[in-house]
């Protein structure tokens, strides 16, 4: 029974150590420091977008997970906002943010998991 505990441990702690190199994240950041930033001007749809490349391509499509952990939106108006990640392949993606309306948003950022089972 001893045996059979410690062949289970290791297939476990195997298949933790094959799923972490099937692992990459990090984060993001848009604000008005950078060139193209329109979130918090006018009215209607506005786009701002950011490519991430992975540190090392996947085998496989990975699946991209994105967060929002800090966001610096106007008083003056509803916070509406949309952060999705768009053209995902082996080597990276894009990180979108999206409002619309009268919405300001002086500064959004998050985080991004990108995994795979294969």
């Amino acid at each position: 029974m001893k045996a059979l505990r410690a062949i289970l441990l290791l297939l476990a702690c195997a298949s933790s150590i094959s799923f972490a190199q099937h692992l990459q994240s990090g984060t993001y950041r848009f604000d008005s420091t950078m060139k193209e930033y329109s979130l918090d001007k006018g009215n209607g749809d506005r786009v701002v977008q950011l490519e991430i490349t992975f540190t090392k391509p996947f085998d496989v499509k990975p699946e991209v997970i994105v967060s929002v952990s800090n966001l610096d939106a106007d008083k003056g108006s509803n916070a509406r906002f949309e952060v999705k990640a768009l053209g995902i392949s082996r080597d990276g993606f894009t990180v979108q943010v999206r409002t619309w309306a009268d919405s300001k948003i002086h500064g959004i950022g998050g985080s991004w998991i990108a995994y795979s089972n294969k």
